[in-house]
């Protein structure tokens, strides 16, 4: 199986188009004032408008207000929603359109009970824990407790790199991985070179046994 690739935090139309040129298979964008990496509309239409076909278009939301996911549904076409905070999944189902759940990774977190209460998502994104920051802390968790036997599909995401991206993807075997800050010159710019090198790693990494 291809490990398949998001590069998230997109802000720039240049960026989306490096990814898809690299062979990612979806770009995040973050609908997240918090965040350094945020866009509004007319920054993540211009971005959605660059690309080529069959890239997906992921919208990422921190415990958002429901009338704001429907606007930016309204404004940008987005093919999948990517729910970082404490959403419950009613919440997350509401809008009639596919979904992935993040789960900020500890020990004791029980990812069979988290794939039976969000049944419905297209898949669980293990990211890493650290209090009060709901992701994009380019640290990276301890992969030991990454499954996937459960049964949502599992996209490895926290403080993935060009360089360790490999080790990830033969330790874990993941339907997929999200790479934000690790291919980026600064935070919110990201570095073609480095988007080359992450996607050559995942798909090396394949191709061993």
């Amino acid at each position: 199986m291809r490990t398949r690739i998001k590069i998230c935090g997109i802000t720039r139309p240049e960026d989306a188009l490096a990814a898809a040129e690299a062979g990612a298979d979806a770009i995040g964008l973050v609908f997240y004032d918090k965040s350094p990496r945020a866009v509004d509309i007319a920054e993540a239409w211009e971005v959605v408008e660059a690309l080529p076909p069959f890239v997906t278009t992921v919208g990422l939301f921190v415990d958002p207000a429901e009338d704001f996911v429907e606007t930016v549904l309204t404004e940008v076409p987005l093919d999948l929603l990517q729910f970082h905070g404490d959403e419950a999944p009613e919440f997350c189902a509401r809008f009639g359109q596919p979904f992935i759940k993040a789960v900020r990774m500890k020990p004791e977190t029980d990812l069979d009970a988290l794939a039976r209460r969000y049944h419905e998502a297209q898949g669980l994104l293990l990211d890493t824990f650290r209090p009060g920051v709901p992701g994009g802390t380019g640290e990276a968790f301890d992969w030991t407790l990454a499954r996937t036997d459960i049964d949502l599909p599992v996209i490895l995401a926290g403080g993935l790199t060009p360089e360790n991206v490999a080790d990830a993807v033969r330790q874990v075997r993941p339907w997929g991985v999200d790479v934000s800050g690790g291919v980026e010159r600064k935070k919110g710019i990201k570095d073609s070179g480095k988007i080359v090198q992450f996607t050559a790693a995942v798909n090396r990494a394949d191709t061993d046994s």
